[in-house]
C-alpha cells in the first residue's frame, strides 16, 4: 500500500526538513506555500496604533508519496527536525493512495514512486 504525508510546517524549517529527508533517502516531494492557524489561533501583533491579531499565518505544506514501511521514519524525520516545542511547529497528515501512475512512462504502482537513490531502492538493513 502506498501513503501520502501531508505536512504543514514553519517556512524558516524547511531546510532542515529537506536536509533530514535527504539523509533517509526520500528523494521526491512537493512544497506549497499556504497560510493558516491551528489552536494558537494565529499571534497579536503590536504596532502604532495598538495590537492586532493576525489569525493566517504564512506556512509550507509539504506532500509525499511512499510506500507504508517507510512512513514512520519519515514522519520522525519531519518531526525532530521541525520540533521547537512551541506552538505552531505544525501538523502531519497520513492519508493512504489508492493509485500512482507516471505519466511519461504509464508506471503504475511502486514502480512509479521509484527513483535512483530513493529510499525504497535501497536495501533494508
Amino acid at each position: 500500500m502506498t501513503k501520502k504525508i501531508e505536512a504543514i510546517i514553519r517556512e524558516e524549517k524547511l531546510n532542515d526538513v529537506k536536509d533530514a529527508l535527504r539523509a533517509i533517502g526520500i528523494v521526491g516531494m512537493n512544497v506549497c506555500e499556504v497560510r493558516g492557524h491551528g489552536r494558537q489561533g494565529g499571534i497579536v501583533l503590536a504596532g502604532r496604533t495598538g495590537s492586532y491579531q493576525v489569525d493566517m499565518l504564512p506556512r509550507l505544506q509539504l506532500n509525499i508519496v511512499l510506500s507504508d514501511k517507510n512512513v514512520d521514519r519519515t514522519v520522525d524525520a519531519i518531526c525532530n527536525a521541525t520540533r521547537s516545542g512551541k506552538p505552531g511547529d505544525g501538523i502531519i497528515f497520513v492519508y493512504p493512495v489508492d493509485e500512482v501512475i507516471r505519466i511519461r512512462t504509464n508506471e503504475r504502482g511502486h514502480e512509479a514512486l521509484m527513483y535512483e537513490g530513493d529510499i525504497d531502492t535501497v536495501s533494508e538493513t
